[in-house]
């Protein structure tokens, strides 16, 4: 397994590895350096359905995604589907899976079967190197508060997700600054497509400072790009970053397959002291 940094901030590349026969020190491997990276791309992968979901099952309990359509035969497995006539893409704009649950995902695993010929990056961006690039005075005003999350924004979604009244659940609430349930580090929680405000807030009170924050956290610095390829599969933790696809291939269709792993509840980041 060779590991290459994408950016200072966040992301590796992973060549000469097989992930349809990972072994037990090389999924060890691969899960302590997703843990420090945020994000990896293992390249040149020929990943079936099983072992995607093989793989995912080692990470932890698969997460169905509630309001993707299935994968007919693997219905573990979530398609992202973009069509040729669509001019707004599934995770165009800024967003952590899953935080509108109680126990929001781990991770997610996406895997490339069909590419435009051009364009359809994804852009991550590091919510701890965000949340150390704030003032001292503000991390601690930011430690004290919790922010409601909802997944009410599929009720508006014009990206081809067709929710069925009964998938929508009670919004949820976690900290702002929560602490990476393996290693402890404090990382920024709220992003653009689920918060909705600050608890004991209201929404025009909140949206302020959270779009602050919003615009602070995909700061150019904080982020990395990966560009697909034939055979390319990211796996991103989804408490460590942030995410982004880029709509920038309109007249052409883009399929990926993706499974989300179960989280936890969120703890908040506390300092020694």
């Amino acid at each position: 397994m060779k590991l290459t940094k994408l950016s200072g901030a966040l992301g590796a590349e992973i060549t000469q590895t097989d992930l349809n026969i990972l072994m037990s020190d090389g999924f060890t491997s691969l899960r302590d350096a997703l843990f420090e990276h945020g994000v990896l791309v293992i390249r040149d992968q020929s990943l079936t359905p099983d072992a995607h979901i093989a793989l995912a099952e080692r990470f932890s309990t698969i997460d169905i995604n509630r309001f993707f359509t299935p994968v007919a035969s693997h219905p573990n497995i979530a398609e992202v589907r973009t069509a040729p006539d669509m001019k707004c893409v599934i995770g165009g704009t800024w967003h952590t899976d899953h935080s509108y649950d109680p126990a929001p995902a781990m991770c997610s695993i996406l895997a490339a079967l069909v590419l435009p010929p051009y364009g359809g990056d994804t852009l991550f961006a590091s919510m701890t190197v965000a949340y150390e690039g704030l003032s001292e005075g503000f991390k601690e005003t930011l430690k004290s508060l919790k922010a409601v999350h909802s997944d009410s924004s599929f009720a508006q979604s014009n990206v081809g997700i067709d929710a069925d009244d009964t998938a929508f659940r009670a919004p949820t609430v976690h900290p702002v600054v929560i602490a990476h349930p393996a290693t402890g580090a404090p990382c920024l929680y709220v992003n653009g497509d689920f918060t909705t405000q600050f608890e004991g807030w209201t929404p025009e009170e909140s949206a302020p400072l959270l779009t602050m924050l919003y615009a602070h956290a995909t700061r150019p610095e904080y982020t990395c790009r990966i560009a697909w390829r034939p055979g390319s599969v990211a796996i991103w933790d989804n408490r460590l970053v942030q995410h982004f696809a880029c709509a920038d291939y309109a007249g052409h269709a883009r399929l990926m397959h993706r499974i989300t792993v179960e989280g936890q509840t969120l703890s908040p980041y506390r300092t020694l002291g």
